[in-house]
C-alpha cells in the first residue's frame, strides 16, 4: 500500500511537532516538509478560529496542492462552514476532541476520499444545500449537478447510444438543437466530448 503523504500547517511549532511526529509514527503514513514541495494526499491544518489569515491560508493550498484538508480548531461557528468547505476542507474536529487517534482516523477517511463532519454541521450543511437548491438553482432550472433539465434528458439518452437524430426524435427537437445543447454543456463545464459529457453525469448521479 502506497503512504499517504501528509502536509501539516499550524499556528506554532510545538503543535506541529507533536502532530506531525504522531502521523509520521503510523503506517503507511508520511508526513512530509513544507519545503520539499512534494505533491500531498491530506492536508492538516491547526488554528484557533477559521479567521481571514486561516481562509487566505486555505485558498493557498486549494490552489497549489489541491488536498482535502483536515481543520482542528478550537471554535468554528455556522458562517465558517460553507467558506470552510468551499477550500477543500474535508473533516473538521473541534480541538478539544481531536485525539491522535481521531486525527488518525480523519486522515485516512480524507485520503480515501470521505469526510468526517461533527453532525450539528453536517445537518447545517444539508440545509444550506437544500436552501441553495431550493432559492438559487432551482429558479434559474439548473440542477445541483449544474445541469439543466434538457441537457440531463439530452445525456440520458446519449448514455443509451442514441445519436444525434434519434435524440432529436425522442425529445421532439431538432438536430441543431440538440448539438446546441451538447455543445453548450461541454463548453461550461469544460467537458472534452460526448463521452466525457456523460461520464460526469453519471459521476454526478443524475442518469
Amino acid at each position: 500500500m502506497d503512504s499517504i503523504r501528509v502536509f501539516v500547517r499550524t499556528v506554532d511549532p510545538l503543535t506541529s511537532m507533536a502532530v506531525s511526529h504522531y502521523l509520521d509514527s503510523r503506517p503507511n503514513i508520511e508526513v512530509v516538509p513544507a519545503e520539499e514541495h512534494t505533491p500531498v494526499d491530506v492536508v492538516v491544518v491547526v488554528a484557533e478560529r477559521l479567521t481571514v489569515d486561516v481562509a487566505s491560508t486555505l485558498r493557498k493550498i486549494k490552489a497549489t496542492l489541491n488536498a482535502p484538508v483536515i481543520m482542528i480548531l478550537c471554535e468554528i461557528t455556522r458562517n465558517d462552514l460553507i467558506p470552510a468547505v468551499e477550500c477543500n476542507v474535508a473533516a473538521v474536529l473541534p480541538r478539544e476532541a481531536a485525539s491522535r487517534e481521531r486525527i488518525e482516523e480523519a486522515v485516512r477517511t480524507a485520503a480515501a476520499g470521505g469526510g468526517l463532519l461533527p453532525s450539528p454541521m453536517l445537518g447545517e450543511l444539508l440545509r444550506h444545500f437544500e436552501q441553495l437548491q431550493r432559492e438559487v438553482l432551482a429558479p434559474n432550472g439548473l440542477h445541483a449537478s449544474g445541469l439543466t433539465p434538457r441537457e440531463i434528458d439530452v445525456l440520458r439518452l446519449l448514455s443509451h447510444g442514441f445519436d444525434t437524430s434519434e435524440i432529436a426524435a425522442e425529445l421532439n427537437f431538432s438536430e441543431r438543437a440538440v448539438k446546441r445543447v451538447v455543445s453548450e454543456l461541454t463548453g461550461r463545464l469544460q467537458l472534452r466530448n460526448r463521452p466525457h459529457a456523460v461520464a460526469y453525469a453519471l459521476r454526478m448521479g443524475v442518469i
